[in-house]
């Protein structure tokens, strides 16, 4: 490989890959919205079909010619890298992306390039440390996966309940639960198509399937142990929140997020910190009946995810496609609440809340990866190279980002 151009020197800012999909689009549209071309910010749009690219943009309404289209493929490494190269962050929506993101990884690992994405694939992020974080830490290239709804309203959530609890009490709390309390919003066919690939690796190689259960799996090496176990599977009784709750399908992605923050930071919730996530279902037997039906769809989900069959004839049947997803109205009527408690050393409690305006995959989401990509492009981070999770690699830079201009709040509450 030839030496990469100094990110000074180069003419983009941030490179969206995958902009003709459906998250890709939305994140074109918030740019062009809040980050017009010529403005402040330096972008361009790039994937295989070039027509494709212009006519999203068109229906977007930029000018012609506006947003320079480049073209590639995900398991074309030149032109990769020739993408790479041109940009100071790639931002991609382009999964499952343990089929479709390593060799973009590789390139802008190698590049020197910044990258942040969206998946919420522990086995494949795993690999993508393992394979190139000594490379991304000797070129300066700062990877960070889970800049969507998974994982950053956890994340953040977590760290700006911990930095309460420092400022009250002056210590961390030592342990914190995260409960969805309401939600609305669509499913993307991309985000069903992850969760089969990830399924379909789990049963072909026990090693991902260990992966996949291991509550410290993303650690950095030597320090994958600690307090928790594994995530819900059933239904429980939440004695702070007074209701029941029942199994959050993305509990398994976020709390290795967190675990992570945690290590990377050398451990300011320190080294016993224990974290959960559930989704609340209400208190009495109405809160009962609906963890136990959550429980019990999410389990009819995994029963039909445990083989190539079920997966090929019942999941693919009945998921949206690749590229679909909710409509505009579905988006923009979604949002998201989420409850967080923690308890002090004491026992006291202390609550956050965090919300979002828009519906949680796609609406929140778009904005929340624009929002990272923009960051680390233009912000001073303190970070050298290597493979961060959001809290750990931008911090106080995204989290102002985030509450003035994706919809985010944080607050601390008084009751449940």
């Amino acid at each position: 490989m030839t030496t990469p151009v100094p990110t000074a020197e180069r003419p983009y800012d941030i490179v969206v890959w995958g902009a003709s999909g459906f998250t890709g689009r939305l994140v074109a549209e918030y740019l062009l919205a809040h980050y017009p071309p010529g403005d402040v910010l330096r972008w361009a749009v790039a994937g295989r079909n070039r027509d494709k690219l212009a006519t999203v943009l068109n229906d977007l309404g930029a000018a012609p010619d506006s947003v320079p289209i480049l073209t590639g493929d995900s398991h074309d490494r030149a032109s990769l890298q020739r993408i790479a190269g041109s940009t100071r962050v790639v931002l991609t929506t382009v999964g499952p992306y343990a089929k479709y993101g390593s060799e973009l990884v590789e390139a802008c690992a190698g590049c020197g390039t910044h990258y942040c994405d969206l998946t919420g694939e522990p086995q494949w992020m795993r690999r993508m440390i393992d394979a190139y974080e000594a490379t991304a830490r000797e070129t300066g290239a700062r990877i960070v996966h889970a800049c969507g709804f998974d994982s950053i309203p956890s994340d953040f959530g977590v760290w700006f309940l911990q930095q309460q609890a420092r400022a009250r009490f002056r210590v961390p709390c030592g342990e914190i639960r995260l409960l969805v309390k309401g939600s609305r919003g669509g499913v993307s066919g991309g985000t069903v198509a992850s969760g089969m690939n990830a399924a379909a690796e789990a049963q072909a190689d026990r090693e991902v399937a260990r992966v996949l259960v291991d509550p410290y799996a993303l650690n950095p090496a030597g320090e994958r142990q600690g307090p928790d176990g594994r995530d819900q599977a059933g239904i429980e009784f939440d004695a702070v929140a007074g209701g029941w709750t029942a199994p959050f399908v993305m509990a398994a992605i976020n709390t290795r997020i967190v675990r992570r923050t945690n290590a990377l930071l050398d451990y300011p919730y320190g080294r016993d910190f224990r974290y959960r996530e559930a989704v609340f279902t209400g208190k009495g037997p109405g809160g009962w009946l609906g963890a136990a039906g959550v429980t019990a769809f999410l389990g009819a989900m995994m029963l039909a995810n445990a083989s190539s069959w079920s997966r090929r004839n019942v999941l693919e049947r009945l998921a949206p496609k690749p590229g679909e997803g909710p409509d505009r109205r579905t988006r923009e009527t979604g949002f998201f609440n989420l409850l967080l408690w923690g308890r002090m050393p004491d026992g006291e409690i202390l609550r956050a809340r965090v919300r979002g305006d828009r519906d949680p995959g796609y609406g929140s989401t778009s904005k929340m990866l624009a929002e990272s990509a923009i960051c680390l492009a233009q912000d001073s981070i303190e970070v050298g190279g290597g493979f961060w999770t959001p809290v750990s690699a931008m911090g106080e830079s995204l989290f102002a980002r985030l509450t003035k201009n994706a919809g985010l709040s944080f607050e601390l509450a008084e009751k449940p």
